[in-house]
């Protein structure tokens, strides 16, 4: 078996990458302009999550590093905000213009992303499915079909620093710095600082032997 490699973390950009990156920025807002106003003729005549979702599906297939500056650049002025350092990959898409995605965000390919809040350093890996809450459809009545019963959404936030692992569901908020193992179901809060996994999630450890600082509450609290 091969030694592990070590990954160092990512160095600080110098002046000429950091304005090469303004001038892709800006670059990228410009070849977006179609699709904005694609967009805003869309929400107006079918509302704005409507008209995202089928944005999304298109921009959602754009690969590579170009198709990560035209996702951003797009998603910064539909969605309710999407910071300027965020990186959603190949085949996300979304669902909710209401989203947050916060600084340094990675979402990674094929997610589907609802009614939700990532806040900063947030890292979902690849499949990561965050609708918006679990109660998204009502089942109760069974004369009725489940398509015709409604249902209710609320935001699912997602803390700062936390990891959601490849295919995981989460359907309920994630504290700051927590891991969800790959494959889990979220079903209730689960709080910051430690390590989760399972179909329903729950607790297996802490990340740390203490806490660093002070206690954090639960995302959304």
């Amino acid at each position: 078996m091969s030694d592990p490699v070590a990954v160092p973390p990512a160095a600080k950009p110098s002046g000429v990458k950091h304005f090469a990156k303004a001038a892709a920025h800006a670059g990228a807002t410009v070849c977006v302009l179609p699709w904005l106003v694609s967009y805003w003729l869309s929400a107006a005549a079918f509302g704005p999550n409507r008209a995202l979702e089928g944005a999304s599906q298109a921009l959602a297939c754009l690969p590579g590093m170009p198709g990560i500056y035209l996702r951003r650049a797009f998603l910064a002025r539909v969605l309710a905000r999407c910071d300027a350092t965020a990186e959603v990959h190949f085949g996300t898409l979304f669902s909710q213009a209401g989203a947050v995605i916060g600084a340094n965000v990675y979402v990674g390919p094929r997610c589907q992303l609802g009614l939700v809040h990532l806040e900063p350093d947030v890292l979902l890996a690849a499949g990561v499915h965050v609708p918006s809450g679990g109660k998204t459809h009502a089942f109760d009545d069974p004369d009725v079909p489940i398509r015709g019963q409604g249902g209710e959404r609320r935001c699912v936030t997602i803390g700062a620093g936390a990891w959601i692992g490849n295919n995981a569901v989460v359907l309920a908020d994630v504290g700051a710095g927590t891991i969800v193992g790959a494959g889990s179901v979220v079903t209730r809060p689960l709080p910051a600082f430690v390590v989760a996994a399972g179909v329903p999630c729950r607790v297996l450890r802490p990340r740390f032997a203490e806490k660093p600082g002070s206690a954090v509450e639960p995302a959304g609290s």
